[in-house]
């Protein structure tokens, strides 16, 4: 499959580099292997040299990933704006997958992302640059780990959760996991040692739940 890729900003930017890397390996040389889905369709101006496409004018082998960071906005645009459309997956070939893991549709795993044995991850999940997935982990939709995220074995993360850069959540046990509610934001670099609620944003080290 080619991929279209909804999104103009830096991390789409980056995701091409990957898909175009992807759909070469796969199909060698095709017409537009890569191209961006702009939010103002009536702007056709090219994106770091790759082409832009509006939604309606993609072709039945063009599969959309969405690259956009934020949880609650990648769900709105899945949700809203791209009914009837096939997604598709983009694996960076420094992405490691060891053990018996299973990922949704729409996923991005960039380069150095691990995701290690009895892991299971909803769709359109967004892992950036050296994030980390340890063993007997359930991660649902939406949700995206930030560059050098680590999430220890026998975590459990709710929808559309966020985990800043280089923050760790601990460790839960066998039958105890530790639970990252639904739409929680665990800010850059905490270190979570207890659970979290759902929409709660916490911080720090150890992290505990953001003064406003």
């Amino acid at each position: 499959m080619r991929i279209a890729i909804v999104g103009t900003g830096g991390l789409a930017r980056e995701v091409a580099a990957l898909a175009l890397a992807q759909v070469r390996a796969d199909r060698g040389e095709v017409a537009d292997p890569v191209v961006f889905v702009p939010q103002n369709p009536a702007d056709p101006s090219p994106v770091g040299g790759i082409v832009t496409r509006p939604l309606k004018e993609l072709e039945d082998d063009q599969a959309l990933v969405v690259a956009v960071g934020d949880p609650a906005l990648r769900r709105r645009i899945v949700e809203t704006e791209t009914t009837g459309r096939a997604f598709g997956t983009v694996v960076a070939d420094t992405a490691r997958r060891r053990g018996r893991s299973e990922i949704g549709e729409g996923a991005v795993l960039c380069d150095g992302v691990v995701i290690t044995d009895e892991v299971r991850i909803g769709r359109h999940f967004l892992a950036n640059p050296h994030a980390c997935v340890m063993h007997d982990c359930t991660i649902g939709d939406f949700v995206t780990l930030a560059p050098g995220a680590t999430v220890n074995g026998n975590v459990e993360i709710g929808d559309g959760a966020y985990v800043g850069a280089g923050a760790v959540i601990k460790q839960g046990a066998p039958g105890r996991p530790r639970r990252i509610g639904a739409g929680a934001v665990i800010g850059m670099g905490a270190v979570v040692t207890r659970d979290v609620a759902p929409g709660e944003t916490v911080v720090g080290n150890p992290a505990r739940p953001l003064e406003r």
